[in-house]
């Protein structure tokens, strides 16, 4: 993972500020020097920890410094995700120069370098010539519709889960926008204040598509993949249902309210949008204890690394954190017998510690695969989507395939599947909420544990009556 470094130029603007300069390393033997072009005085840079000092709280320049704080680590995160994402042949200073140019240019101080230099000889440049209008000067600073989209990602959502769903729809949006280009006009490109409540229309039509564009225009897809993971064969687009589009949907209505804010856009396309806005989902399917026990004493012995991932699905039923949350609990998050942590997925809208307290069977696993991961994790991880395989084919070979009725996310009808084919990291967290409220029907309880919200309509579907409590109301009938 890259790593970068930060230093302050020895040189000074006319206005006495000095630049933050960043050294990048890619990886081993590949380094980058960039300029930031953020401008800070020196007395307010902490040169022994190359830092922004944090100022006096309630002074004139405690809040110049936060946002310029704010926007340095945008920058650097931002940075980051362009060398996990891209090429490292492509890394070049004068492309990444170009990539934190683009990103910036939203914000741009006023004081940069060159701007301070060049401003006596712009203003003869200017002499003569007729001064251009408030709405001309307006245009020529706004960012470009995926400039804003870049910045809004690298500085909004506070979860890598969140800031996936808009690289996903970003580039679900790039996509469109080639395809436009090939079926009208070779120029043509999203703009924010031009988007409309047709062009949402003719995106969900696009995305509908998808499956069937991919054959017809292989080269957008080379260019905008839907997947950007590191695989021997990129995968055709999957059919998207309902679902996805509303959730697709719910970031780009967030993103359109973000720029209305900031005024770069004058309304929100989506208030004459009659499409479809409530996502629809089955009853939740999950293993009883009894199928949880099974799994739990199998014998794996002869494939040790299933047995590890065994140990680790068992282990997650016990504390029904998400995916991305089990994956970084370390020893100490266990604080008196109990995992404590704060879900990434919220920790912007709701930052609360969730506990669980560890029963027996949590604590001898613990102790189990104690100093066994390299970085100090709970378990010897894999990716997530190894883990899922994984599971898979741990429930085919424990023998519980039994069927479950689920909603098609594409076609929205039901659907009857046996439960090994779709098990996966998340049966997990169902396996934990679904037994719970089977035996205390108290979703604030519950909820506690699990940390869905009040009123959460995830959680709302886990209180569906069971079958046992349907047999016991229908044996009063005897």
């Amino acid at each position: 993972m890259a790593t970068i470094k930060r230093s302050l130029s020895k040189k000074r603007a006319l206005n006495g500020k000095s630049e933050i300069l960043l050294r990048v390393n890619i990886n081993h033997g590949q380094q980058v020097r960039l300029k930031s072009t953020l401008f800070i005085n020196p007395e307010n840079y902490d040169a022994d920890q190359n830092k922004i000092k944090k100022g006096k709280p309630g002074s004139a320049i405690f809040m110049e410094l936060h946002q310029l704080n704010k926007t340095l680590e945008a920058l650097e995160s931002h940075i980051c995700d362009i060398c996990i994402e891209e090429p490292h042949s492509s890394l070049t200073t004068e492309y990444l120069q170009g990539r934190v140019n683009t990103f910036l240019k939203p914000t741009q101080a006023d004081d940069e370098e060159d701007s301070t230099k060049e401003e006596g000889s712009a203003t003869k440049k200017r002499a003569g010539r007729p001064r251009k209008s408030s709405t001309e000067q307006q245009a020529q600073k706004e960012p470009t519709f995926f400039e804003a989209l870049e910045h809004f990602i690298a500085t909004r959502p506070a979860s890598t889960w969140r800031k996936k769903r808009y690289e996903v729809l970003m580039r679900a949006l790039q996509r469109f926008e080639m395809y436009r280009k090939i079926r009208r006009i070779k120029t043509y490109k999203l703009t924010l204040r031009g988007f409309n409540v047709d062009d949402i229309n003719d995106f969900e039509k696009f995305l509908r598509s998808e499956e069937e564009l991919y054959v017809k225009y292989p080269k957008i897809y080379e260019k905008h993949p839907c997947d950007t993971r590191k695989v021997r064969k990129k995968a055709k687009p999957l059919p998207k249902g309902d679902n996805t589009i509303i959730n697709m949907f719910a970031c780009l209505r967030y993103f359109f309210r973000d720029c209305i804010e900031q005024k770069l856009m004058d309304e929100q396309p989506f208030a004459k949008y009659k499409g479809n806005t409530t996502e629809r989902y089955g009853t939740p399917y999950y293993i009883t204890l009894e199928e949880r026990d099974i799994i739990a004493a199998h014998d794996f012995s002869a494939n040790p690394s299933l047995e590890t991932q065994r140990d680790i699905f068992i282990f997650h039923t016990l504390i029904g954190c998400r995916v991305s949350d089990l994956y970084r609990l370390t020893h100490k998050d266990i604080i008196n017998g109990a995992i404590e942590y704060i879900a990434s997925k919220t920790l912007k809208d709701r930052a609360s510690t969730i506990r669980v307290p560890l029963n027996q069977r949590g604590l001898d696993l613990i102790e189990k695969y104690k100093g066994k991961d390299p970085e100090g994790r709970l378990f010897p991880f894999i990716s997530q989507q190894k883990y899922n395989v994984a599971i898979k084919k741990i429930f085919t070979d424990c023998g519980i395939t039994r069927m479950v009725t689920i909603l098609n996310a594409a076609t929205g009808q039901e659907e009857k599947r046996p439960i090994n084919e779709l098990a996966s990291s998340h049966l997990a967290r169902r396996t934990f909420v679904g037994n719970l409220y089977k035996k205390v029907k108290d979703p604030n309880l519950v909820g506690a544990l699990s940390g869905h919200k009040d009123g959460s309509r995830a959680f709302a579907r886990y209180r569906e009556i069971d079958d046992d409590l349907k047999k016991e109301l229908i044996s009063i009938l005897d």
